[in-house]
């Protein structure tokens, strides 16, 4: 199934989880769910969710930044951005590794075609720029890092665009969690902090038509 799929689905999964059990059983559910994202957990075990989930979203089509906003939500602004921080590097490091030591055919395999063909020339053009322009949208950003590291961009022109541009996405999306945390709007805001980058993502890989020699 290509990429795209799989965000899409993941985007339906979102929708569904606060929408169709609050039409099917009612505002008493609605207030049930808030209530359960509010429930005190081990700071410990969120965060080993949180960095495991973000780790894991280079390969697999996880919603980071839902993540991301629960982790504010839970565990609050500096912790969340710490937490969440720590695992979005950990993900785009042990990508960029595999990709530099088994090159194009990884990022073939774990990234859409006309995706790969996009960030590579994108790549190619701005280097560690298209880092920051990228790390905000699902798909495009794991497939930039591949591409990449497939490219054997240089480890100290790596790591300090993918540090600082982690260290903004994960401020923002605890600031969010944070923000709505005491607000009947939490799941809601979870949602959308994963439905708008996806969107964004999917509406412009549909307009960036990808070059091919």
């Amino acid at each position: 199934m290509k990429p795209a799929l799989k965000a899409a689905g993941f985007l339906i999964l979102l929708f569904a989880i606060p929408i169709i059990p609050f039409l099917w059983l009612g505002e008493s559910f609605e207030q049930s769910l808030l209530d359960a994202l509010r429930q005190p957990r081990s700071p410990g075990v969120v965060a080993s969710w949180v960095i495991g989930l973000l780790a894991a979203d280079m390969f697999l089509p996880v919603p980071s930044s839902a993540v991301i906003t629960y982790a504010g939500g839970i565990l609050g602004i500096v912790w969340g951005t710490l937490v969440a921080w720590v695992g979005l590097s950990i993900g785009a490091v042990g990508g960029f590794w595999l990709a530099r030591r088994f090159g194009e055919p990884l990022a073939r395999w774990f990234s859409d075609a006309d995706d790969v063909v996009r960030m590579g020339d994108y790549a190619r053009r701005h280097g560690p720029a298209a880092i920051y322009l990228t790390r905000a949208l699902p798909i495009l950003s794991e497939a930039c890092i591949l591409m990449l590291g497939a490219g054997r961009l240089e480890w100290s022109r790596f790591l300090g665009p993918m540090f600082v541009s982690n260290g903004l996405l994960a401020l923002t999306y605890s600031a969010c969690g944070a923000w709505f945390r005491d607000s009947n709007s939490f799941p809601f805001a979870i949602v959308a902090s994963g439905a708008v980058p996806l969107i964004a993502a999917l509406v412009l890989r549909r307009c960036w038509k990808p070059t091919r020699s």
